[in-house]
């Protein structure tokens, strides 16, 4: 009977451990199910993508066999063939580089040589966000090289110098240390030092709304004073372009900070144009190759997609979903920091006599994307009806042949396959295809 009850005692004792262990175990299996899972989801689509448009490679859609030469066609499919075969390779080192960190331990290591160099505290932790940083960076450089200067050259896009790739990447690795460290380290403090109960009191609450007021500080500051330390933005000197610009978005009710022209020609061969700031802070910034390459109507008809954009309120709704995400998110890493089983399920081991901030962000920022890219299609449905709106409306206030005409040499003078796989596009397109945005202009079906 003494026997009896002192292993009832002994397994009540160790409960607490075993439902830790099992808490721990079910993650790790759920982490590695769901990264094999996504990384087979992710190459199968890109097979078919692969498969698709180099099956109608030889031939120009009966829609744009007119207006598109086979040379072209080719081209865009041998673009998208090239940058696809090579995504593949990224996602196999993505999902290695990923099991590094977390599984095998990588993180771990890190952490615990920085613990015995510089001992817990904000220096350690600030330390190793900017080493998983740097590191992540060094391993991201090969392949951002050979896009740069294997696919994008080999296609006639690149007009990069390696002087010029180093210069962008110093650049930009200073700009987000002095931009990012400082928030980072406020959002660190802030999870040392508010209570988490009650919710309305809790870091991930603050940390939230700092978040967010700094991604929309961002989006004042960033035209201003980021984006002139990477291109040069004159404002537009044509004249008659520049009234019928001005007249097109005085039509529309919408007012902006300026019209500008960058020098997107230093860099790419791609054309764009694009709205960018917020508030009283919005410029309206044409890419000099897009003027090259568009007549005035067409360049009016393009502004007014992206007008339609505003009209729409996407801008208004994609920030506010950004806002609820975010939110969630916040929440979420707020409950998850302070679970054991969440650190030792992803191959860490928490400080026993320091923080655990910067260990909670970290794994939290490695694990979401795995789950998340199963969600992934709703988001780019969204956009791509978002796309089919503006285009309405650009219709509506332009000609609808001038935007054709255009989207049309955007897709030819980007190597966009006009052959995408049709399930590829459903799981990854933001923007739809041009025989399905052309193909909506022309039967006036859009909404």
């Amino acid at each position: 009977m003494l026997g009896i009850v002192t292993q009832a005692a002994s397994a009540a004792k160790n409960a607490p451990k075993l439902r830790f262990m099992s808490s721990s175990l079910v993650l790790t299996l759920v982490f590695a199910v769901a990264i094999a899972a996504g990384l087979l989801l992710k190459f199968w689509l890109a097979s078919r993508q692969i498969r698709y448009v180099a099956r109608h490679r030889d031939g120009v859609p009966a829609a744009f066999a007119q207006t598109v030469t086979l040379a072209a066609h080719q081209k865009a499919a041998d673009y998208t063939v090239a940058k696809a075969r090579f995504g593949l390779l990224e996602m196999a080192l993505g999902a290695v580089v990923l099991l590094g960190w977390t599984l095998l331990g990588g993180l771990q290591a890190l952490n615990q040589w920085l613990l015995s160099w510089l001992g817990g505290g904000m220096l350690q932790q600030l330390a190793l966000l900017a080493a998983f940083a740097l590191i992540g960076g060094l391993i991201d450089l090969p392949g951002a090289w050979y896009q740069t200067f294997v696919i994008e050259q080999r296609y006639g896009f690149n007009k990069m110098t390696p002087r010029l790739w180093v210069a962008d990447l110093a650049k930009s690795a200073l700009v987000g240390a002095v931009i990012g460290l400082p928030v980072v380290a406020l959002i660190l403090w802030l999870m040392g030092a508010l209570p988490g109960s009650p919710w309305w009191k809790s870091w991930w609450l603050v940390g939230w709304a700092v978040w967010m007021g700094f991604n929309l500080l961002l989006l004042v500051i960033y035209p201003m004073f980021i984006a002139p330390l990477f291109n040069k933005f004159e404002p537009l000197d044509d004249d008659a372009l520049k009234r019928r610009v001005t007249a097109l978005m005085q039509r529309c009710g919408f007012a902006s900070k300026g019209l500008f022209v960058m020098d997107g020609s230093k860099r790419s061969a791609h054309a764009n144009a694009y709205f960018t700031g917020f508030g009283a802070a919005k410029r309206v910034v044409f890419y000099d190759t897009l003027l090259a390459k568009l007549s005035p109507g067409e360049v009016d008809a393009v502004l007014a997609h992206e007008l339609g954009h505003f009209k729409r309120r996407h801008i208004v709704k994609r920030i506010a979903g950004m806002f609820a995400l975010s939110l969630a998110g916040f929440a979420l890493l707020g409950w998850l920091s302070t679970r054991v089983w969440f650190y030792m399920g992803l191959g860490v081991s928490p400080n026993l006599a320091a923080p655990n901030n910067a260990l909670a962000l970290l794994l939290f920022v490695l694990a979401m994307p795995v789950f998340s890219v199963f969600v992934s299609p709703l988001f780019a449905q969204l956009s791509r009806r978002h796309e089919f709106e503006a285009d309405a409306y650009a219709v509506a206030q332009t000609s609808g042949q001038d935007l054709s005409a255009a989207l049309l040499k955007l897709y030819e003078d980007n190597a966009s396959t006009l052959t995408p796989d049709p399930l590829f596009v459903k799981f990854y397109y933001s923007h739809p295809p041009a025989t399905e945005r052309l193909a909506r202009m022309t039967a006036g079906a859009m909404t």
